[in-house]
């Protein structure tokens, strides 16, 4: 199937953006330009500040800052974990926990991929909700407390439900069988300059997001900030 690969725009400030990154795009420019220069096109303006990114499969809202004051609030408030961040995940594996936190030390593993090690030295942090689906589809309600490189999708591997979709870490043939990689970036929640702002993007493409039992979970989801206890 083929999306609809539009970037919207969310909501626009003086001082950032809010946009939504379609699935399968890259966010820096490689065989064409990437997520951070079609933002820049399309906003029109000359400087634009990355402050956090998605994967290529991942879906959803990302913040750009417009102003170099912007961007180091920002990069301030993701490393002291100031910015909630929730994303809607599927697998068709069932966990070896159905909700709780996943936690442990990142390191590299071959082709690029990262595996957990059996320390908790400086460790990636996830909390995860989760629902039984139709039948063989388990959905994910995420929250990650810390911003590692392909931190929810190991995580989710780790407990045994990697990411439909998922070709690094799900089983390679039948990953390749779906539309997309069912990851996306579902709600931001923050302060900024002493006024809250939260966004919500419900997923856009692919059928596992699409059919009418994901979107009647997604309802009871609509505040994905009550579904997790303040640490």
């Amino acid at each position: 199937m083929e999306f609809n690969r539009e970037i919207k725009l969310i909501f626009d400030h003086p001082h950032f953006t809010v946009i939504g990154k379609p699935s399968g795009m890259n966010f820096h420019s490689e065989d064409g330009p990437g997520l951070a220069v079609q933002v820049q096109q399309m906003l029109g303006i000359e400087q634009l500040y990355p402050v956090h990114r998605l994967d290529k499969m991942t879906s959803g809202l990302v913040i750009f800052a417009k102003t170099l004051r912007a961007a180091q609030i920002f990069q301030t408030m993701f490393e002291t974990r100031e910015i909630e961040k929730f994303y809607l995940a599927i697998s068709t594996r069932k966990p070896k926990k159905k909700q709780g936190w996943i936690k442990g030390d990142m390191e590299p593993a071959r082709r690029g991929n990262w595996k957990f090690a059996a320390t908790k030295n400086n460790p990636a942090v996830t909390q995860f909700v989760s629902v039984a689906l139709r039948t063989g589809e388990r959905g994910f309600l995420v929250k990650p407390h810390t911003g590692k490189t392909h931190q929810i999708r190991v995580a989710l591997k780790s407990i045994g439900a990697p990411i439909s979709g998922d070709i690094r870490y799900a089983h390679a043939e039948e990953a390749k069988k779906e539309e997309r990689g069912y990851l996306h970036a579902y709600a931001l929640r923050f302060m900024f300059d002493d006024e809250v702002y939260a966004f919500i993007l419900p997923p856009e493409e692919g059928e596992r997001y699409l059919n009418d039992v994901f979107v009647s979970q997604l309802a009871i989801w609509s505040k994905p900030w009550t579904f997790f206890k303040q640490v």
